[in-house]
């Protein structure tokens, strides 16, 4: 039903954790992916050599989110190599947790500037080709603390809710044309960074979530299937909150 045979896809920020898994999810249904990474060229080459090895075509980037010049090429390369881009997966994104009357000018600036100006840049960047094959799926990945907010969060959470409005202006924007704009907001997702979380606070997070336990990232990539799929060719505007209840 969520097939994605013959269509094509950028997922940024993909080399590990979430992005990585959204990259696979969206190789296995049958796109061909193309994946941009900021840091670490191994684990960028291992996505590809995985989704290679499921037959499909993969193309990587190094590219810093912000950079609106590279955000251009990027796209650019994807639809001179495969005629086209059908999805659109905006995943890069930086948090800097701390209390406010601890943060710094610095830390506000730059969560606010990367989870930004990063859906911005790229958006822009795909707006053009998926207007002018009239279709397309733009999917943002933002939090449920963009919300609820959360205590240490001011400047992630204020990015995430930016990120909602973002995504329903262009989605009134595009939807004359076809092309979607949608968010998925995942709560609480076990990765290498929530590995980190000492016992006691794991504990104390999953008793908040009424499904009482964390979800994986495969729970995020099987959302952004969906909204990637023609199964959801009359969804735009919406807020995917894929939290096991946490926000409720």
């Amino acid at each position: 039903m969520f097939t994605l045979e013959g269509k094509t896809a950028l997922v940024t920020g993909a080399g590990r954790g979430i992005g990585r898994a959204i990259a696979l999810t969206l190789g296995r249904a049958g796109a061909d992916v193309a994946i941009t990474y900021s840091r670490s060229s191994t684990a960028a080459e291992e996505v590809k050599a995985e989704l290679e090895s499921m037959g499909r075509r993969a193309l990587i980037f190094q590219a810093d989110a912000v950079d609106a010049k590279k955000a251009d090429e990027v796209i650019s390369e994807i639809v001179k190599e495969w005629g086209r881009l059908d999805i659109l997966v905006n995943n890069a994104g930086i948090t800097k947790d701390t209390l406010i009357m601890r943060m710094s000018e610095e830390q506000w600036d730059d969560v606010i500037t990367t989870n930004l100006k990063s859906i911005f840049n790229y958006s822009k960047a795909a707006v053009r080709p998926m207007m002018k094959q009239r279709s397309g799926s733009i999917i943002n990945i933002g939090s449920v603390v963009g919300i609820s907010g959360n205590a240490g969060q001011t400047n992630y959470a204020a990015s995430k809710a930016g990120m909602i409005g973002f995504t329903k202006s262009l989605a009134k924007e595009l939807a004359s044309r076809n092309v979607r704009s949608n968010v998925v907001a995942p709560g609480y997702i076990t990765t290498d960074m929530t590995g980190q979380l000492n016992e006691a606070t794991l504990e104390a997070i999953e008793k908040s979530i009424p499904m009482g336990k964390a979800g994986e990232t495969d729970d995020i990539a099987m959302a952004v299937q969906y909204l990637a799929s023609d199964a959801s060719k009359y969804v735009t505007g919406i807020v995917l909150q894929v939290d096991g209840g946490m926000s409720m």
